[in-house]
């Protein structure tokens, strides 16, 4: 193994996926980005050096079968097949039934989630800040699987519920459109009227009401979390404001 493939800090879900379906998160280390970008950083669009990111997803490329279907994520619910003709497109999820193709979200807070069937014949990536989240690419992510499929949800790296600040506009919202959103929101010790949002319980609650019980992860907040020698282990936009990206994949191999 290359010297630079054992700096890749990388993620795997800690899931029952069946053994066709591969996954993976990478972290903040083993790029060579520089600046706020150290030294990961997988976004072509936070005025990091071209070239840099070029060389970060090379490395990445190492470990997939295939490039990533990188997508132009605008916040949004759009869900979008993972191959070449949706390279770039403005969506926040991709699906694949195809063997060896790629979905792919970036995050920097926001909440990657990595879907599968159980029969390991399809899967999806979804990236859900709190907008997307609340608006439904969760469920319009599952509504590309096949009725009838069992399928389970690993939540990636993503702020936790002990750093991220909202306004009360982002709590109305949520519990307008269900009130056991209420429990997600807790009253912030620092700044009077905002509130501490649990990125994922709200996912949870989404998930489960779409008949999904298999969900696994959630135990990670990129704001706060840091590694044995005390940097921190995750992009975070609202710690940093200028900053990389992680990329969460999934695939599917040959049985």
């Amino acid at each position: 193994m290359s010297h630079f493939l054992q700096n890749l800090q990388i993620i795997e879900p800690d899931w029952p996926a069946p053994l066709s379906v591969k996954a993976l998160t990478t972290t903040c280390n083993g790029g060579v980005s520089t600046g706020p970008y150290s030294t990961l950083n997988l976004g072509d669009h936070v005025g990091d050096v071209e070239s840099s990111v070029l060389t970060n997803r090379k490395r990445l490329a190492q470990l997939l079968p295939s490039e990533p279907c990188w997508l132009k994520q605008v916040h949004g619910i759009e869900v979008v097949p993972a191959d070449g003709r949706f390279q770039g497109q403005a969506a926040d999820a991709s699906f694949t039934r195809e063997i060896n193709h790629v979905s792919c979200v970036m995050t920097a807070d926001c909440l990657p989630v990595l879907f599968c069937n159980t029969k390991g014949t399809q899967v999806a990536a979804a990236h859900a800040g709190w907008r997307g989240l609340l608006d439904g690419v969760l469920e319009a992510t599952l509504n590309t699987f096949d009725e009838g499929d069992q399928i389970m949800a690993w939540l990636g790296p993503a702020i936790g519920p002990d750093a991220f600040e909202v306004g009360p506009e982002v709590k109305t919202s949520f519990v307008e459109k269900d009130s056991n959103a209420q429990s997600a929101f807790k009253t912030s010790p620092l700044n009077q009227g905002k509130y501490l949002a649990d990125l994922y319980e709200l996912a949870r609650q989404r998930l489960k009401k779409c008949g999904v019980t298999k969900i696994y992860g959630g135990q990670y907040c990129t704001y706060l979390d840091k590694d044995t020698s005390g940097a921190f282990r995750f992009f975070s936009y609202r710690r940093e404001g200028v900053t990389g990206r992680l990329a969460s994949c999934i695939w599917i191999e040959q049985p």
